[in-house]
């Protein structure tokens, strides 16, 4: 398994730059990660996928759950950085239009008003 995490959730923001591969035996790791924060109800979760090469439908349906579950609370996730094969799968099933996508992780900072 290919994959790391690095994070940082505090009580309204939180931020994971995930690295390697999100696949059926990965995802598990991103959706625990997410799930963490949206159970403590963050207010913005901001994913940065900049050094994400790979993503399958099960990494797509892990963000999906964590953007349905936010939704409830009235929180939001947010992604950042995807790389144009993370992209095509997200253009492809027009999840760019359900989430928040920002080029790269400094845009969002800047855009979200972020203290990284």
């Amino acid at each position: 398994m290919n994959l790391k995490i690095n994070e940082h959730v505090d009580t309204a923001f939180a931020y994971y730059e995930i690295s390697g591969e999100v696949d059926m035996y990965s995802s598990p790791l991103v959706r625990k990660a997410i799930m963490n924060a949206a159970n403590k109800q963050v207010q913005l979760i901001l994913v940065n996928l900049d050094n994400v090469n790979y993503m399958d439908s099960s990494g797509v349906a892990t963000l999906i759950e964590g953007l349905q579950y936010s939704k409830k609370y009235g929180g939001k996730i947010v992604l950042a950085g995807l790389q144009e094969s993370v992209r095509q799968v997200f253009e492809l099933t027009k999840l760019d239009k359900i989430f928040t996508i920002y080029n790269d992780i400094n845009t969002a900072k800047k855009e979200l008003d972020l203290p990284l």
